[in-house]
């Protein structure tokens, strides 16, 4: 294929030699574009990709002269492999972690009593968190809050107990050899970061840059007095700011370009999605490919049905299994399974190591948190879905998925669908948009709704944008009579 303009202008200036941060919106070849980058060039360039599978694939498609890697790769080369003794360890569980870490008792913050399970559990928790910062040593703000602790103070008095157990893990973390803590990918990542590396190349290619990770972040613009860094992204798909994950584009000190034409998907579905590209305030509009004749309306065969959450996709299995489909889930059902097994134990009057629910003595606890404690509204689905099919059916219903190239139809959350697509997608009806606090008002009541939040949007922008023939909006509907709901053509935003 022939480069389009906005192709050809990226080429342009990565022959400058300037750094560049490329905005690139759904289906626009972001990827081919770096690869046509670095055919440009006989310098000596890296690719630093988002996962190993990305990774192999790029290693097709780049020239000799760019090495395909994740971070993690880099790492493990560099001080990962002095601790191979260490990383595939059996797993233990984390109480035993905790014991030899010297955690023994309870501790017991208001009306909650936090077990010795609880606690070792929190404290591995804050190693991880840790591992994904920028931050020199473990401090207060890496420790998780536990669900019925959400208060700051009750926080700061679980923080305080749990930071130096969390530090004598890191400390343990530090011998190549032997250990209490079970020794994992993101620890040597770390440990390799906190040397201040120097990546041995001429230019930087970061891919996937509005889900970098700030540890991730900080490797890569340290390389900027030696290296040309080239970061490519979608800041309306930074989806991930939940787990950690930053969105590095907007800020970059560098030359911002666009690529807004999809050959994903036509223009009708460009449409859509420039309605919700105007609802997140984001920097670039998508223009469709007219050879694709991508429609909008009702889907009775979906490929995929995208959920907003994993409940709601536990949901949809049930649903489309009860009508006889063969179906999959994006990602399997382990953590579904989980969820379902937590639930069980607590219905059943045992505590649960599930880190969601691992405070709650037993379901009717979690019950009446889930119902009358803000913090813990988003639990109802779970409450609901057990409460109406009950714990045996939800296991069952995960026993019976089928693998995806045997199913009809795939069922997956929007964060595991990111970087798919299918020919024909459902949005399900977990995306129905809360009942604002108004919503009981007169029909003459000109008070308007509340705004549509920012990561509400980028969610939505992510879902519709994974089909490439149809898309049925289903859940996502409401956007039709919401008074902001209507985008700004093209043209007025160019």
């Amino acid at each position: 294929m022939n480069p389009t303009d906005e192709q050809t202008a990226a080429a342009d200036a990565f022959h400058t030699g300037d750094h560049l941060a490329l905005q690139a919106g759904a289906g626009t070849g972001k990827t081919t574009t770096l690869a046509l980058l670095a055919r440009t060039t006989t310098r000596r360039g890296r690719y630093l990709a988002y996962n190993r599978a990305i990774a192999r694939d790029a290693t097709a498609r780049f020239p000799r002269n760019v090495l395909c890697k994740t971070a993690h790769a880099l790492a493990y080369a560099a001080v990962g492999h002095r601790y191979t003794r260490r990383l595939g360890a059996p797993r233990r569980p984390a109480w035993q972690t905790g014991q030899a870490l010297g955690i023994t008792k309870a501790l017991r913050i208001g009306e909650r009593e936090v077990t010795q399970k609880a606690l070792s559990n929190a404290t591995l928790r804050t190693v991880t968190r840790f591992c994904h910062t920028a931050d020199e040593a473990i401090t207060r703000h890496h420790v998780p809050r536990l669900r019925g602790l959400e208060d700051t103070d009750m926080h700061a008095q679980l923080a305080a107990h749990i930071v130096p157990f969390a530090r004598k893990a890191w400390a343990d973390l530090q011998h190549p050899d032997d250990g209490a803590v079970r020794f994992d990918h993101d620890h040597y990542l770390k440990i390799w970061a906190l040397t201040q590396p120097r990546i041995d190349a001429d230019f930087l290619l970061l891919d996937e840059a509005q889900d970098t990770n700030p540890v991730v972040e900080q490797i890569f613009l340290a390389q900027r007095d030696h290296a040309q860094l080239v970061m490519v992204g979608d800041s309306a798909q930074a989806i991930y700011h939940w787990r950690g994950a930053k969105d590095v584009m907007t800020g970059f000190d560098g030359t911002h370009l666009t690529l807004s034409q999809s050959f994903r998907f036509g223009p009708a579905l460009a449409a859509e999605a420039n309605r919700w590209l105007h609802l997140a305030d984001a920097p670039i509009r998508l223009t469709g490919a007219p050879a694709v004749p991508t429609e909008l309306g009702p889907v009775a065969q979906p490929d995929a049905v995208l959920c907003r959450t994993n409940v709601g996709a536990m949901a949809q299995v049930m649903l489309l299994m009860a009508a006889g489909h063969r179906v999959a889930l994006a990602g399997g059902g382990d953590s579904l399974h989980a969820l379902a097994l937590a639930a069980r134990d607590l219905k059943e009057g045992r505590r649960t190591h599930h880190p969601e629910l691992i405070l709650f003595p037993c379901w009717g606890d979690l019950q009446d948190y889930a119902t009358h404690d803000p913090a813990g509204r988003d639990l109802q689905p779970l409450v609901n879905l057990v409460d109406t099919h009950g714990t045996d059916a939800i296991l069952t219903a995960v026993a019976l998925l089928a693998p995806e190239p045997h199913a009809q139809i795939t069922v997956s959350t929007v964060h595991k669908a990111k970087g798919r697509e299918w020919p024909c997608v459902l949005i399900a009806d977990d995306f129905v948009r809360a009942q604002d606090e108004n919503s009981d008002r007169q029909a003459n009541d000109t008070t308007p709704p509340h705004p549509i939040d920012d990561a509400e949007a980028r969610l939505a922008y992510v879902a519709v944008t994974r089909t490439r023939q149809r898309l049925d909006i289903g859940g996502l509907s409401w956007i039709e009579d919401h008074p902001n709901g209507n985008p700004l053509p093209v043209a007025a935003v160019r």
